[in-house]
């Protein structure tokens, strides 16, 4: 049982400090409310229902959930290199794979259609029969290249927490490094990588910039929840962005009660 920390009288710094989370917690609410009073429930649920705000919450849910599913696939294996072997050059993998976390989401999506165009891999994928620009696949491909870096981040921190000893433990009682790794690294990593899918499908459902450079922004065809916002917003369609935005917020929310909920599992544990 963890111990409870002991109550303190407010310190004039204490007082002090208040005031900026006091305006953070203003300017969080009032942004908040500003999107939920900016529409009758009249007008909201007519947004609610229109097919354009349904295909965008369907468009984003299934290349979100394709995307996570691309990323863990790649992220994990990498994670758990990272986390438990060093090799020559690992510094500079390092830093490569933390540019993505700092790179600007528009940055992000110019290389990725200067890479994936035709004067790069574009014309080969185009033989095989693989058009990503400008497509659904694209809306994936975006997504799934932020996924993936934060699944990484995510999964070498939550392998890296785990006592290493145990692993050595158990090769020595004759299990072989997949052994190990799905009865003894997985299952003690498993709440920090769960933590790690989430924030990853959270940051993918959300994405725009690299979206909207790599398959670009058409109604009812790459138009996932943050495009439909900025589409309607741009042609005076307030009520199916501000819908939109309310949809977004609300899984939004979801998965940061399912990260809290991890989180506080983990810290009970």
């Amino acid at each position: 049982m963890r111990p409870r920390p002991l109550r303190r009288r407010l310190t004039g710094l204490d007082c002090l400090a208040a005031v900026p989370l006091a305006l953070i917690l203003l300017l969080v609410a009032g942004v908040l409310a500003a999107l939920a009073l900016r529409l009758s429930w009249a007008e909201l649920l007519t947004a609610f229902r229109s097919p354009e705000t349904r295909f965008a919450l369907w468009l984003s849910l299934w290349t979100s959930a394709a995307a996570l599913a691309a990323g863990v696939a790649l992220g994990l294996p990498a994670a758990y290199l990272l986390a438990r072997r060093s090799f020559p050059g690992q510094a500079v993998v390092d830093t490569l794979l933390d540019i993505p976390m700092v790179m600007p989401p528009l940055v992000a999506g110019l290389g990725l259609l200067f890479l994936f165009g035709r004067r790069m891999l574009g014309e080969p994928l185009a033989a095989m029969g693989i058009d990503l620009l400008f497509s659904p696949a694209g809306v994936v491909l975006a997504q799934a290249f932020v996924a993936a870096t934060v699944m990484v981040r995510m999964g070498k921190a939550a392998f890296a927490a785990t006592d290493p000893g145990l692993g050595d433990a158990a090769r020595t009682l004759g299990a072989t490094p997949w052994g190990v790794f799905w009865s003894v690294d997985l299952p003690l990593a498993a709440r920090g990588l769960l933590a790690g899918a989430v924030l990853a499908w959270a940051r993918a459902l959300g994405e725009f910039g690299a979206t909207l450079l790599l398959a670009g922004a058409t109604r009812l065809r790459t138009e996932t929840l943050p495009m439909a916002v900025f589409l309607n917003i741009a042609t005076g369609e307030t009520g199916v962005a501000v819908a939109c935005a309310l949809i977004l917020l609300a899984v939004a929310s979801a998965l940061l009660l399912v990260l809290r909920g991890l989180g506080g599992a983990r810290g009970g544990a």
